[in-house]
């Protein structure tokens, strides 16, 4: 070998020793520049997912919220259905107690050989004020109206009349 080409190759060496370094060192800033970026991306990510969790946390928190709220309106609800129709059977039993004592009463009547028109005072016996009568002529309306099933179309008449002459008592 020649000594030119060991100086020529030596410079080769360290030329080629140079250009892997600077590649390598290229490569290596590259991938730090990479993965700085890949960093930031991922951390990112990270942070829009703690946003939307805690989206999701808080919708979750209104909607538990709201079914409770809608729990205790729908339990309020029911209270007063239950109250409501305890307060309708005994408003049933005491109206179809009512028409069964009136109906007695008109047998009774009938049965002494008396005009079919029952008094009307006798349905107002123990009113003694217009807030009394007022809530016996209502009860008497739901039990003779004519439309009802035991209606009597002369019966309401007579009550009609005594209840206008009570009325005018009254007032």
């Amino acid at each position: 070998m020649k000594p030119e080409n060991t100086v020529a190759q030596g410079a080769d060496d360290v030329l080629n020793r140079m250009l892997f370094n600077d590649t390598v060192e290229i490569e290596l800033s590259y991938r730090q520049k990479t993965l700085a970026a890949e960093r930031r991306h991922v951390e990112e990510e990270r942070q829009a997912l703690r946003r939307e969790r805690a989206e999701f946390d808080r919708y979750r928190e209104n909607e538990n919220k709201r079914m409770e709220q809608d729990k205790r309106l729908f339990e309020m609800k029911w209270k007063i259905l239950e109250e409501e129709t305890r307060r309708l059977a005994d408003e049933r039993r005491r109206v179809e107690k009512q028409r069964k004592f009136y109906e007695q009463v008109k047998r009774e009547l009938e049965m002494a050989d008396e005009p079919n028109i029952t008094s009307g005072d006798m349905f107002f016996i123990g009113v003694n004020n217009e807030v009394a009568l007022k809530r016996r002529y209502r009860e008497l309306l739901k039990i003779y109206h004519p439309d009802n099933l035991g209606g009597d179309t002369d019966t309401i008449q007579e009550i009609n009349r005594e209840y206008d002459c009570l009325r005018q008592r009254f007032a």
